[in-house]
């Protein structure tokens, strides 16, 4: 059984942010948190990324909010991720 693929190129970059947003989660639950954390961090990095190559005419999934909007705001998160997971001490 062959599973469906968004065709607009937002929807996908949606999709895959959301997969990898769920592997860092489950490093964190399992117990590897700074791993997740970096998993989250650069998932955002990458999808703000992906966000800038977008066309407008293949966003999609993203097209509720506007482009500038969501490469700003996934950009602090993901860094700040990044910077979280670099900067607390391990225990």
């Amino acid at each position: 059984m062959k599973l469906p693929v968004p065709r607009s190129r937002g929807s996908q970059f949606y999709l895959l942010t959301l997969l990898g947003v769920f592997v860092g989660l489950v490093l964190v639950a399992f117990g590897a948190w700074r791993v997740g954390l970096y998993v989250v961090g650069a998932t955002f990095v990458a999808n703000a990324l992906g966000r800038l190559v977008v066309p407008e005419a293949h966003k999609g999934m993203l097209n509720v909010r506007g482009r500038g909007f969501d490469v700003f705001w996934t950009t602090t998160l993901g860094v700040s991720l990044l910077i979280l997971a670099a900067v607390v001490p391990g225990g």
